[in-house]
């Protein structure tokens, strides 16, 4: 399993695990907007849109990361979801867990 999963559009010549091209201003939202990433027992979000993401509230700008939090909310171009962090992620070599790319975030408005 991999500890990260990307978000943006899906295209020809690059796939992304999580495809806003079905989801409101699609328009507005980078082929690659961002990364949550698992490290070292906490996650974190790169931005690589020209965009920014906010995480409760607070924006982070193209290039930059932040530490995500359980129960924050993130929100790409209008569009809300809640990071929730499953506490029952089992233990992969060298102690660190693995992102299953189906439990990383929950959607919600």
């Amino acid at each position: 399993m991999r500890n990260f999963i990307s978000s943006g559009i899906n295209a020809e010549y690059g796939q992304v695990d999580v495809d806003f091209s079905l989801e409101g201003p699609a328009w507005k939202i980078s082929l690659k907007q961002g990364i949550i990433k698992y490290h070292a027992g906490e996650f974190f979000l790169w931005n690589f849109g020209k965009r920014p993401i906010y995480i409760d509230g607070h924006p982070v700008i193209q290039g930059c990361h932040t530490k995500l939090q359980h129960q924050c909310v993130i929100e790409i171009c209008s569009l809300k979801f809640i990071f929730l962090i499953n506490q029952n992620m089992s233990d992969t070599k060298g102690g660190e867990k693995s992102l299953p790319s189906t439990s990383a975030a929950s959607g919600g408005k």
